[in-house]
């Protein structure tokens, strides 16, 4: 997911990995609140406060509301149009968040199952960087149009992550 952060809220929001995964889990179709606490194996009460808060800070929009057993099921999904790029001081806290997040989908996946694994440190040009960033700015929109609601027959559940940044500068 590609999110920008322009306040304490949002970064607050961000900042939790139940959060993370709820935008993950909404990057492909719209769910309710009981429909997340089933796929995320937690209490609708639990999942509500989380939802709650994207939704405060702007991350999740409502869908749809629709009538169920007598009730009203709010339904959202995530609201990630004109988001490019985390941009805080505090960014820190919310990549703090996404590593747990990376440690819980590693934790019953097979070392075979791994497609791609790279990490680099190094000094390149301008030129290059922008390069780079803009190419994997476009796979990662890319796999965020193609998301489909989870466990749809024939889809693979995958992790894609991607965190560029220029070390002790600012970028070019």
């Amino acid at each position: 997911m590609s999110l920008e952060v322009d306040s304490r809220q949002q970064l607050r929001a961000l900042s939790h990995p139940v959060r993370l995964r709820i935008l993950s889990l909404l990057t492909g179709t719209a769910m309710s609140s009981a429909e997340l606490a089933r796929e995320l194996g937690m209490s609708h009460a639990a999942v509500s406060f989380h939802v709650r808060n994207l939704v405060a800070a702007g991350y999740l929009e409502l869908a749809e509301t629709r009538s169920v057993r007598g009730g009203q099921e709010r339904r959202y999904r995530a609201q990630l149009a004109g988001r490019s790029q985390w941009q805080s001081e505090d960014a820190r806290l919310a990549v703090s968040a996404l590593s747990k997040e990376l440690l819980r989908r590693l934790a019953d996946t097979p070392a075979d199952n791994w497609r791609l694994f790279g990490d680099a440190e190094l000094w390149i040009t301008p030129q290059v960087w922008d390069d780079a960033a803009g190419r994997m700015g476009t796979v990662i929109k890319e796999l965020h149009e193609a998301a489909m609601a989870p466990r749809t027959p024939g889809s693979v559940h995958v992790s894609a992550t991607a965190l560029l940044f220029a070390i002790g500068q600012q970028s070019p």
